[in-house]
C-alpha cells in the first residue's frame, strides 16, 4: 500500500527517512511529502498550497493510500479525507488531532518577517521532548524550516461529511489512548467524536516518534495499513 507521510511544523520530508526504510522492508510504498514552504523554498506558500500538494499525492497513488499526518499536519491528513473520502483507505494521526472547520491551521507561535520560526525547546519541555537527547535537539533545531505565515494562519475548511466514513488510527505518543478517548468523549475533539471508526495505538515516545522510535512507529503504521 502507498503510505503518504506528512510531517508537522518545521519538518521537511527527510524526517521520515528511517520510518520509510522500515516500511519498505515491510512491503509498503512510503511516500514522504515535501510540503510547499517546508522544504521547497516557497516562503510565500499558503495552507491551500499544502492541501493541493497532499491531494496531488493522493491522486497519484495507484490504489487507495493511507495518509499519515504528524502533529499540526493531522489537519492536512484530515483535509485529504474531506476532499477525497472515496480515495483513502485510512487516515493515521500521530500526536495530534484534526483542526475543526473555521479554525486556523497552526497559529501557535510568533510570526516574524512572514514566517513562524521554530520557537526553541522551552515550549516543549516535559513529555513532548523528554526522549530527545541534546544532539537530537540541536539537529532538529538546525534543520527546522520556518513555516510560512500563509500556512500557519490559514483557515481550515471542511465541507464533506463523508470524511467521517474514513477509518482513523490515532497514534498516541506523549499522551495515552485513555487520555485521547477522554478528550473525544468530552467533546474536545469534535471531528473524531463524529468519526465512524477510530482505533488507538500507544507508543512510548515524545512528540516526535519518527525520530526517537522510527522502527516501532513504522510497525504501527504497517499494521494499520494491513488492516485497511
Amino acid at each position: 500500500m502507498d503510505i503518504l507521510l506528512i510531517g508537522g511544523l518545521w519538518l521537511d520530508a527527510t524526517v521520515w527517512t528511517r520510518v520509510a526504510s522500515t516500511l519498505e522492508s515491510l512491503g509498503h510504498r512510503p511516500v514522504p511529502l515535501t510540503l510547499p514552504g517546508q522544504g521547497d523554498g516557497a516562503a510565500t506558500a499558503t495552507l491551500d498550497d499544502q492541501v493541493e500538494a497532499v491531494l496531488a499525492a493522493v491522486d497519484a497513488a495507484p490504489g487507495k493510500p493511507m495518509v499519515v499526518g504528524h502533529s499540526a499536519a493531522c489537519a492536512l491528513a484530515w483535509l485529504a479525507a474531506d476532499r477525497r473520502p472515496e480515495r483513502l483507505a485510512k487516515v493515521a494521526l500521530i500526536g495530534g488531532v484534526p483542526t475543526p472547520d473555521g479554525q486556523p491551521y497552526a497559529d501557535f507561535f510568533e510570526v516574524r518577517d512572514g514566517a513562524m520560526p521554530f520557537p526553541g525547546w522551552e515550549p516543549f519541555q516535559g513529555p513532548d521532548a523528554a526522549d530527545l537527547d541534546e544532539a537530537a535537539r540541536r539537529e532538529m533545531a538546525a534543520a527546522a524550516v520556518p513555516v510560512p505565515e500563509g500556512v500557519a494562519r490559514g483557515v481550515v475548511r471542511l465541507t464533506d461529511e463523508r470524511r467521517f466514513d474514513v477509518p482513523v488510527l490515532l497514534v498516541c505518543p506523549e499522551f495515552t489512548p485513555a487520555q485521547a478517548r477522554k478528550w473525544i468523549d468530552a467533546g474536545e475533539v469534535p471531528e473524531l467524536a463524529r468519526a465512524g471508526h477510530v482505533d488507538f495505538a500507544d507508543i512510548d515516545s515524545g512528540h516526535w516518534p519518527m525520530i526517537t522510535r522510527p522502527v516501532e512507529l513504522a510497525g504501527i503504521l504497517a499494521a494499520a495499513a494491513q488492516e485497511a
